[in-house]
């Protein structure tokens, strides 16, 4: 697949058809807006379940509940951001595979290549938080959005340059959010450029104070893609 910087120079549109092509993900898929001169990439990241080798679709409810942080962004942004939802293979973790490690480490590799110089965020909810967290550190990611995650040992801390937010609501019972606290103070102690908010009386969907998480998170991204924030 040739890259933006190669000989075999891929326009706007070819960035777009190969960056959002269904080869190659082996189930895995990506989808969303690509605008003609992207100044970053906003990857999002669905939940999913601890245990399972269930094939994931387009519809089921942790995909759809990432659209409208998917739209939040791109308006937040004025066009400037590339927008793409990962759809995983499956919808586990499934203990050592770490299968949706793998879709997205596929998406960063994908944009990396097409898009080598362009800084990419990383927002993830639930089990897709998780996945954000250990990717912190990965070449080419310029900040990281965590939401609801499920929080392990396996988090990797990003340089102190590198924006993460954190955020959870204190009513999920789903996953935890004292873990996510006790996450945020570790990387806060450590010097890193880290934001956590706690959502109150929220649960695990996010949707009882809907317009705050998108609006923040839309906000967070914009401010670290394109060096500003918008006012709330």
């Amino acid at each position: 697949m040739p890259t933006a910087a190669d000989d075999g120079f891929l326009d706007p549109r070819g960035i777009q058809a190969a960056l959002l092509s269904s080869d190659g993900g082996g189930g895995a898929q990506l989808r969303g807006y690509v605008p003609a001169h992207p100044e970053g990439v906003a990857l999002v990241l669905h939940g999913g379940a601890e245990s399972s080798r269930v094939p994931v679709s387009w519809w089921r409810l942790a995909v759809v509940r990432m659209l409208p942080f998917a739209h939040a962004i791109r308006r937040a942004s004025d066009d400037r951001v590339a927008v793409v939802r990962l759809k995983n293979r499956v919808r586990g973790w499934n203990g050592m595979r770490q299968d949706p490690v793998l879709d997205a480490r596929w998406a960063v590799e994908r944009i990396r290549r097409l898009l080598p110089d362009v800084p990419i965020a990383i927002i993830g909810h639930s089990m897709g938080g998780r996945v954000a967290l250990q990717l912190a550190a990965e070449p080419g990611v310029s900040a990281v959005a965590a939401l609801a995650p499920w929080v392990e040992g396996d988090a990797r801390r990003p340089g102190v340059r590198t924006p993460v937010l954190l955020m959870h609501g204190t009513g999920d019972r789903w996953t935890d959010p004292r873990r996510t606290a006790a996450l945020a103070r570790s990387w806060q102690e450590a010097g890193g450029d880290v934001r956590h908010i706690e959502v109150d009386h929220e649960r695990h969907a996010m949707l009882r104070h809907a317009e705050l998480w998108h609006r923040t998170v839309a906000d967070f991204v914009t401010g670290a893609l394109l060096g500003r924030e918008r006012s709330a």
